[in-house]
């Protein structure tokens, strides 16, 4: 009786997660995360139907900022609310949503564009992206960040931002993106809190920290593919930026 039950045991252990990333614990690299100091909180908003644990990046963002705040849902009454504090002025956040936006389509070399309600460009860029206090990124495949964004109205009282990144998502073709400008959160996170603090040592921090979980992932991959399988194709119709 003593090997079936060591052997479940020894399954048990391999297949238990990290309480902080909810990655099965030899994909973790949560004893790696550097805590960052930023001036600029994260609300990330996770839809309830995004499923991939192994690649996903939205807790692991999370970890390096002591007031990052990570909900998983569909919608939310209003941005204080989504935060779990009394009083948050969503005028002062942005909300990074690509849609059918293209920074490529403005006259810009910007890596961040502020655009308004018709997705257009919005005037004096430098004042707005000073004055945000917060972001919101939304996590999920393209059509469930889609319906965050069409479930929360309050995001419309938020500067919606895009970006134009200089390069494509690290994922490379272990996920491959429809879009160019398609990020993993983390990356997202990178861009715009570096950018907009001017601390390009925040995204060095996150992007380090991504390149560990990759380099981790494909190693458990060639060991343990039960636990870091090949990731699916997906229908690009329903694909977003991560």
């Amino acid at each position: 009786m003593s090997e079936p039950a060591n052997a479940e045991t020894a399954a048990a252990v391999t297949l238990a997660e990290c309480p902080h990333c909810g990655k099965a614990l030899p994909l973790c690299i949560c004893d790696s995360v550097m805590p960052i100091e930023s001036r600029i909180q994260l609300l990330i908003l996770q839809h309830p139907q995004e499923q991939d644990r192994a690649l996903g990046t939205a807790r692991l963002t999370a970890r390096h900022f002591k007031d990052a705040v990570v909900r998983i849902g569909l919608s939310w009454p209003s941005l204080s609310k989504a935060l779990g504090r009394p009083v948050a002025d969503p005028s002062r956040w942005a909300v990074l949503y690509l849609g059918s936006a293209k920074v490529e389509d403005f006259d810009t070399e910007a890596e961040i564009v502020a655009i308004n309600r018709k997705g257009e460009l919005e005037p004096g860029q430098r004042g707005i992206l000073a004055d945000i206090e917060g972001i919101v990124l939304l996590d999920g495949t393209w059509s469930q960040a889609k319906a965050l964004w069409w479930r929360n109205a309050w995001m419309l009282k938020c500067q919606r931002v895009i970006l134009g990144p200089k390069q494509p998502s690290r994922y490379g073709p272990l996920r491959q993106e429809p879009r160019r400008d398609g990020l993993s959160t983390i990356e997202a996170a990178a861009l715009l809190l570096a950018a907009l603090e001017r601390r390009p040592e925040i995204a060095e921090t996150l992007i380090g920290s991504f390149e560990r979980m990759l380099a981790r992932f494909r190693e458990v991959q060639a060991k343990m593919p039960e636990l870091a399988p090949k990731p699916k194709k997906r229908d690009f119709r329903r694909r977003r930026r991560r």
